[in-house]
């Protein structure tokens, strides 16, 4: 029984998703794009100032070791020979930025996510240089002068990191998005490791030039990065090189996407028009615009989507960016308290099934698309007395669906023709009452794949496509069809739009909280941008005290 099974196997692929929150390691055969097995670690972030979100750029490589050793045990209690996995692909939270030493392959401080603020009066300063009537940068790059990108993180390494200084000035230092750090140590690391990057990875970092798919010196120049301290740019599915340690070694890795690029191939998405909204600490919704750049005139990015070989074209995607999404759920759970997990936030919801005029605005980063406002913080309001923690749990699902509509909105003015339905995938997909919601806050379809894990399939399908390895087919006829659960709207349009001009009015009243100095010193303005649980907790605290005071019970 056990060899007929692997008689109808065939090659199989690996795929590294190193997401924000955690990493994975899943395995596919390569002619079904069924996930035969995988293993999941949750990985720690780290907080050490108001705004400020680092991770450790070790306990990301130790997990995924980890994982993949995980995987491969439990393809072995399958009957499954690990010796067929062919190649493995690598995906990747994009933006976050490292920095280590190459003798020693030790990092050189924590790894600065992508979602941190630091940054803030670096970007200000910045903003200044840009001549108003020339952005250079934004026609180079596609993407706005924003503490989301990773130049901005390098160049406050490089001015308040002495270590950093120092290896720099020495010739020790090596830079590189999460997908670099991890290829580079897999690879060898000190012992010969490669130190690249692929084109969608490299367009996040603001020192991209998307027209000729080059580092570009005038923006190195910008920002003052050291070139010499930069990966090598590679297409997207292309032998990077070997693992050299691990239950895996020797085997190619030959697959490299941001987890979005990765989310779009792995939908599918390879026609001019089609879209795909990602579930995952933030959400992000990307368009394939085809082989050619499009600008937009509603607060989206303009990236790169895949470059799937060496010799294969450019394709490029318009983004809407939202910081939180999964990360609101996280938040109740691990600072308020409100859940013990986050699955529980369904059970919550379904209960009340509405937010009772609760709205609640995660903008614990400030907002990215359409709005680019770092002075924003997160608001719950149209609080009652009858409002509890159900309403609330409601209200931050409803959160993640107005952030997607506005994107959706934004999107729809840029090209010109509205979706006729939305695409999505994610973690937070598989909870019912979101995507019924997201689909009567859109008013069109939504539509899920049966298998969700189309991140980590978009790296294994790049890394089975490369040349050398050749076991998956990217031609149309060859792709496996995906069968899809489909969510139809439920409510009429006029309430649908009612709820949404609430929430952009909620929105607006979340503006404006922080100024430059409280996100970045001891200013007393600091007040303005404590976290949300602050006020609530307070005003509980206050409300105690006051029934105290006056004898009531």
């Amino acid at each position: 029984m056990a060899s007929a099974k692997k008689a109808v196997l065939g090659p199989l692929v690996g795929a590294v998703d190193q997401g924000t929150s955690s990493t994975r390691f899943l395995v596919f055969n390569s002619k079904t794009a069924e996930l035969l097995s995988h293993h999941q670690v949750e990985i720690k972030q780290e907080f050490p100032r108001e705004g400020w979100v680092e991770q450790d750029p070790k306990e990301i490589l130790q997990s995924v070791y980890e994982c993949i050793e995980k995987t491969c045990e439990k393809l072995g209690q399958l009957n499954i020979d690990i010796s067929n996995i062919k190649a493995i692909g690598v995906s990747n939270q994009r933006e976050t930025t490292v920095v280590w030493d190459k003798l020693t392959g030790e990092p050189l401080y924590n790894a600065v996510v992508w979602l941190d603020l630091r940054t803030q009066s670096t970007v200000e300063s910045l903003s200044k240089r840009i001549p108003g009537n020339n952005n250079f940068v934004k026609s180079k790059t596609g993407l706005p002068l924003s503490t989301y990108f990773s130049a901005v993180k390098l160049r406050w390494l490089l001015d308040n990191v002495r270590k950093v200084q120092k290896a720099v000035e020495e010739d020790r230092a090596l830079f590189g998005t999460i997908d670099s750090w991890l290829i580079w140590s897999l690879t060898g690391g000190a012992s010969g490791g490669v130190h690249c990057t692929d084109v969608t990875n490299a367009s996040r970092t603001m020192l991209f030039n998307i027209h000729s798919l080059e580092w570009d010196k005038e923006l190195c120049e910008f920002f003052e990065i050291p070139m010499k301290i930069l990966p090598n740019v590679r297409s997207s599915s292309e032998i990077y090189g070997l693992m050299k340690a691990g239950a895996l070694e020797g085997v190619p890795i030959s697959g490299c996407l941001g987890d979005q690029s990765a989310a779009l191939v792995g939908q599918m998405c390879f026609q001019d028009g089609q879209a795909k909204n990602t579930y995952g600490t933030g959400c992000f919704l990307l368009c394939n615009t085809g082989r050619k750049c499009v600008f937009s005139e509603h607060g989206l990015l303009t990236t790169v989507a895949y470059k799937l070989g060496r010799d294969k074209p450019v394709y490029y995607a318009l983004e809407g960016s939202v910081a939180i999404a999964g990360a609101v759920i996280r938040w109740l759970r691990d600072n308020l308290g409100i859940i013990k997990s986050s699955e529980e936030i369904e059970k919550l919801a379904k209960e009340v099934g509405t937010s009772y005029g609760c709205y609640f605005v995660p903008a614990f980063s400030g907002l990215y698309a359409p709005y680019w406002e770092p002075s924003a913080r997160g608001i719950i309001c149209g609080l009652t007395q009858f409002t509890n923690k159900c309403h609330i749990a409601f209200a931050a699902l409803e959160a993640v669906c107005f952030q997607t509509r506005e994107i959706l909105d934004a999107m729809n003015r840029d090209c010109g023709i509205p979706l006729s339905h939305l695409q999505v995938d994610g973690g937070m997909t598989n909870n019912k009452i979101l995507m019924q919601l997201q689909a009567d806050i859109l008013y069109i379809p939504v539509v899920k794949p049966s298998m969700p894990e189309t991140t980590a399939l978009g790296a294994a399908m790049a890394a089975g496509a490369a040349e050398g390895v050749g076991v998956w087919s990217l031609e149309p006829e060859d792709l496996s069809a995906v069968t899809m659960e489909r969510f139809e709207p439920q409510i009429n349009a006029e309430e649908s739009e009612i709820r949404y001009s609430t929430w952009k009015k909620a929105v607006m009243k979340s503006m404006g909280w922080v100024t430059t100095q409280s996100s970045e010193s001891g200013d007393p303005s600091i007040f303005c941008s404590l976290p949300l649980g602050f006020f609530i907790v307070s005003s509980v605290v206050m409300l105690i005290g006051a029934r105290y005071l006056s004898g009531m019970p």
